[in-house]
């Protein structure tokens, strides 16, 4: 896959993901204008969680049965035409709708990936599920920092024309720009699919990297979530646009962990996350400075973010590698874990600041992080199948460690094909 072509991808990620998290910076103005009492107005973001939780469920096995590459062509533009409607509300179910439907067509981020890993030679696709999946981190981050710079400009309302007018653009140089999936007949059918991911819960590889990832983005939700609380208190006391500013840091901490796909390609994915894990709960040390020292907080965002997509590859690489057959379907039941896991760490986060202030913030952040080396610790000890053949490629030792208790897998579908 070429570097154009990743980039294009890793594109899509972002804009989709910030259709959901685009509301964070703009709640008060949003609300105001459109009638929402200011304790309803977390439902504005909630709004597109729920949908995102049912999106996940329901549509992103389909990536499983019809051409990925159309497929995510239609859903970037039914996302268009829910920011429109979104942009242009007048009410405030108006907006509701729109932001519930965008939140459905926001799992095209899981169908992106699944695309990028089933077109990938094996020997590369670490490495092209790191580029693609860093725009989701791009998206998530970048989307506080442009968004308010946006809505201080033309309001809250051109976030949304402006993310519409993006969706549209990628829908067409996906259609253009992309070649077809080789796929030979799917295994199951749709109903049998989403029928089956229940039974992703009883196999170790899945459940193991589930609760990973579930800690992981508690973690990451504690930080995110409840940053705001501490710097707008004294003794900083910063604006809402200066507060944006520190995605900034979180980015170029997602972005240095670019390699983590490459380790993976290299079967270093699971020692990989365990040293980003521990890394994870050092973070928290720095981060537990915020009243006394920003540069100390921004260290700690890094690392932090660092940890987040080192960990957040190597469950992709993981799982792909050992469901290739169904490669949507097993990520977007991940990703369960991670829209729980995050609505967790913003919850907890603001009741334990309010009575614990910052220290027990990030002593929960700490904590989450704790759990998931624990998960990880865990699965290391327990007995694998096998051993390694010299022959193996690079990443075999990794795939049968982590799949033990999986079974065996089915067909494949996919054929990979090197763009």
């Amino acid at each position: 896959m070429d570097v154009w072509r990743r980039l294009l991808l890793a594109v899509v990620c972002g804009v989709a993901v910030a259709s959901i998290y685009a509301a964070q910076p703009v709640l008060e103005p949003m609300g105001r204008d459109l009638g929402v009492p200011p304790e309803l107005t977390g439902w504005i973001v909630a709004t597109g969680q729920f949908g995102y939780l049912a999106g996940l469920l329901l549509l992103v096995p389909l990536g499983d049965v019809v051409d990925r590459r159309r497929l995510i062509a239609v859903h970037l533009a039914i996302t268009a035409a829910a920011m429109i409607l979104t942009a242009s509300a007048s009410a405030a179910w108006l907006a509701f709708a729109g932001l519930a439907t965008a939140g459905v067509f926001a799992v095209v981020v899981q169908t992106t990936v699944a695309y990028a890993a089933s077109v990938s030679p094996p020997a590369e696709r670490g490495r092209n599920i790191g580029v693609v999946t860093s725009g989701v981190v791009v998206g998530i981050l970048g989307a506080r920092v442009v968004t308010g710079a946006l809505a201080e400009v033309w309001g809250w309302r051109s976030v949304y024309a402006v993310l519409a007018v993006l969706s549209l653009c990628l829908a067409a140089l996906v259609l253009v720009a992309l070649p077809s999936e080789e796929r030979l007949h799917p295994a199951a059918g749709y109903r049998q699919i989403v029928g089956s991911l229940g039974g992703l819960f009883t196999q170790r590889v899945f459940l193991t990297r589930g609760l990973i990832a579930f800690f992981l983005f508690a973690s990451f939700g504690t930080l995110w979530s409840g940053l705001s609380l501490p710097l707008a208190d004294t003794p900083w006391q910063l604006s809402e646009s200066q507060i944006g500013l520190f995605g900034i840091a979180g980015l170029a901490g997602a972005l240095g962990a670019a390699r983590a796909g490459r380790w993976a390609d290299a079967g270093r994915a699971t020692p990989v996350s365990g040293l980003a894990l521990t890394l994870l709960i050092l973070s928290w040390a720095a981060i537990a400075q915020l009243p006394w020292s920003l540069w100390l907080l921004i260290v700690g965002i890094v690392l932090l973010d660092f940890a987040v997509q080192a960990v957040h590859v190597s469950n992709q690489h993981v799982l792909a590698a050992a469901h290739p057959e169904r490669v949507s379907s097993v990520i977007g039941g991940c990703m369960v874990f991670y829209s729980l896991g995050s609505a967790l760490g913003a919850a907890a986060t603001t009741a334990v600041f309010t009575t614990y202030g910052w220290t027990g913030s990030s002593l929960l952040g700490a904590g989450f992080g704790a759990c998931a080396l624990a998960v990880w610790a865990t699965n290391r000890r327990l007995p694998r199948e096998g051993a390694n053949h010299p022959s193996e490629k690079p990443g075999t030792r990794q795939v049968q460690e982590e799949t033990q208790g999986a079974g065996q897998a089915g067909p494949v579908m996919n054929s990979p094909k090197a763009l």
